[in-house]
């Protein structure tokens, strides 16, 4: 009985962590491919920014989930990484490295002087829960836009969900995962064939600064990162009962992305949407036990940034419909719970909702993406209508 327990207490937050990790390299890692071809990297170099993004990633989530006893959930900046696609081609590579650090030590201040948990603390829940949903809303679509796409898959997938779901709700994405992994290599669409482990050796790169770079990169990059990551990973683990202060997890990953900039990273943060994943009740029904995805997650990065290049791209063989679709069902509990939270408070319902809509539009303005100006449009939207800020006495 001692056995079958700890089983059952450690075998759904580890797969949650796992998928969390599939999820991250499968779904988005391809940026980060893209960004250093169009800065002109060389494999080596590319290896190495690998290596320091996924060893920085998983210490700072192990250190934070297991110091806090929840699962704080850490990542790479995806946003920051698709606007470096664009930003690397016209800023040499060591003034790059220079913005790095010049964006990680803005957000050490920001964690030391406490003042982003003064910021939460006046965004109503409502509006809050509003940005979530609607940053998780197109993941959701996803999981039912690829039965278009990839019928046979995305129905199989779904189908197991809801018949595992019935029976046993803890096991359900482990369930998904599992059998749609068996399916693709009965259809022979993941090939291992070329599969090598190879260790990665991470390359110190002398940084250089100049007003260029940190106008152009360091600023945009501490933007993007703080209003897209940031913010809703901290909401994510607000809107699942976790109280940990945003002052630790700041301070931890600035740090962090400040040591790992000279060897590639670009900037590593609290997760969002991996976060979900393992935050939920999917990972556990017991919210004390779902800190130990937390430190599976950061094992698996580990793993990945020891062998660097290689299994990255056994990640990223997956089919993208199956990534995808995964994610998409991981999450339905969680953009659930957000929309009822959107729509609980009369007073606030129809700023939440703009906050929701507009966020989902993903509007795009000056290089920063929809999470923040949906919650700028919302924040606005409730000040007019209500004519003031209501205490928010819940978060």
């Amino acid at each position: 009985m001692s056995f079958k327990r700890h089983f059952h207490d450690f075998f759904p937050p580890v797969m949650a962590g796992l998928i969390s990790v599939i999820v991250n390299y499968g779904g988005t890692f391809i940026l980060i491919f893209q960004a250093a071809q169009m800065a002109g990297l060389n494999p080596a170099l590319t290896a190495s920014w690998i290596w320091s993004i996924s060893i920085g990633v998983g210490i700072t989530g192990i250190l934070l989930s297991w110091y806090t006893r929840e699962p704080i959930i850490t990542a790479w900046s995806t946003p920051a990484a698709a606007f470096l696609i664009t930003a690397l081609v016209t800023v040499p590579y060591a003034e790059a490295i220079g913005a790095y650090l010049l964006s990680a030590v803005a957000f050490m201040i920001l964690g030391i002087t406490g003042y982003f948990e003064k910021l939460i603390r006046l965004i109503p829940i409502s509006i809050a829960s509003g940005l979530l949903a609607g940053i998780l809303l197109q993941f959701g679509i996803a999981a039912f836009s690829n039965m278009t796409i990839d019928p046979l898959l995305a129905i199989s997938l779904f189908f197991v969900y809801l018949v595992t779901k019935r029976f046993s709700a803890r096991y359900a994405i482990v369930s998904v995962l599992s059998i749609g992994f068996i399916f693709l290599i009965f259809q022979s669409r993941i090939d291992f064939s070329g599969f090598e482990l190879e260790l990665t050796a991470p390359i110190f790169t002398k940084p250089t600064f100049s007003i260029n770079a940190a106008l152009s990169v360091a600023l945009p990059l501490f933007l993007i990162t703080l209003t897209g990551q940031y913010m809703p990973g901290l909401l994510i683990l607000k809107n699942d009962g976790f109280k940990t202060d945003a002052k630790p997890i700041l301070i931890v990953t600035a740090l962090g992305s400040f040591l790992m900039a000279p060897f590639g990273s670009h900037a590593f943060n609290l997760a969002a949407i991996t976060a979900a994943i393992c935050t939920g009740k999917e990972s556990h029904e017991d919210p004390s036990k779902r800190w130990i995805a937390g430190i599976a997650a950061g094992l698996f990065y580990i793993l990945v940034g020891i062998f660097g290049v290689t299994l990255a791209v056994v990640f990223a063989a997956f089919p993208a419909a199956f990534i995808s679709t995964l994610a998409g069902l991981a999450l339905l509990g969680t953009i659930a719970g957000s929309l009822a939270n959107t729509m609980s408070d009369s007073h606030s319902r129809e700023a939440a909702l703009i906050t929701f809509v507009a966020t989902a539009a993903n509007i795009t303005l000056f290089g920063i993406g929809g999470a923040f100006w949906g919650l700028v449009l919302g924040l606005i939207s409730y000040v007019i209508l209500n004519g003031k800020f209501r205490k928010n006495t819940t978060s």
